[in-house]
């Protein structure tokens, strides 16, 4: 069963099941590129790792013990103990370790040179301070000093901005926008290309860069969208009818998501 929205499903932002959609993206993508590309070309998951550490008070079984008797004092103190106090400890913890998939574009051509990287964002990749963050716009860094395509989608409309096109700019161009694809190429580095995609228009049909002077390969990303929602189950798994939508959308388009929701069938009219 497909989505019930044209794009973007919005109820999947939710960090119950953005992850598994991330990764889900990430697959579907490698098999819709993969036998559209020359064949000098290759596409592989990559993939980063880290682990989150928080910090967690760690409370003792007894934090107060008190004397029921006056207790030997020790040498030197002339008084008694009445009480021994256990402090709280902040302690930083590890999470679980976290595996971060991405593409990359090489050709088999001499040294196997990586031509084009391509990510699609995650919930850590937009949140402020965290370790998936800090990795990522390294790596982003990384890419923009070095002569490689980078190909980043953007599907959530939480978080921090962090594609390699400064909002304000992509804005200016393009008008607001609840997604977007960003591409920066590698014959054109100061140059940004941007896809505005609204939450009520179809995911478009994005061109992957390859060597200069080599055509770009297309790719429908509605389709690769529509593959994942299929497999995913994901009209099994989101009650639509209480699930909140996180982020929340303004009062008029919650209307429009609602409209579309009955439209469907999914919501009683």
């Amino acid at each position: 069963m497909p989505s019930p929205f044209p794009g973007m499903d919005p109820y999947l932002e939710h960090t119950e099941f953005f992850s598994d959609l991330h990764d889900s993206l990430i697959i579907y993508l490698r098999e819709a590129l993969q036998p559209r590309l020359p064949k000098p070309y290759y596409v592989r998951v990559r993939s980063r790792v880290w682990v989150e550490y928080t910090n967690r008070v760690i409370e003792p079984d007894v934090n107060l013990l008190r004397a029921n008797q006056p207790a030997a004092a020790p040498p030197g103190n002339g008084g008694t103990v009445g009480a021994v106090v256990v402090a709280l400890r902040e302690v930083p913890v590890p999470n679980d370790e976290t595996r971060e998939p991405f593409l990359e574009i090489h050709t088999v051509q001499g040294d196997r040179q990586l031509v084009t990287a391509i990510e699609v964002l995650s919930l850590s990749n937009k949140k402020p301070n965290s370790e998936g963050r800090k990795l990522y716009l390294d790596k982003q860094r990384e890419l923009l000093n070095s002569q490689v395509n980078l190909v980043e989608i953007d599907l959530l409309r939480s978080g921090e901005h962090t594609t390699a096109v400064p909002h304000e700019d992509a804005t200016a161009a393009a008008g607001p926008f609840d997604y977007h694809v960003c591409v920066r190429c590698m014959d054109a580095l100061q140059q940004r290309y941007v896809y505005p995609i609204r939450l009520e228009q179809r995911l478009p049909e994005v061109v992957l860069p390859l060597l200069p002077g080599e055509a770009g390969v297309p790719i429908d990303l509605q389709a690769v969208f529509d593959r994942c929602y299929d497999t995913g189950g994901y009209d099994r798994l989101i009650p639509y009818a209480d699930h909140p939508l996180d982020p929340p959308l303004t009062p008029d388009r919650a209307d429009w998501a609602l409209h579309v929701l009955r439209e469907k069938g999914i919501l009683p009219s």
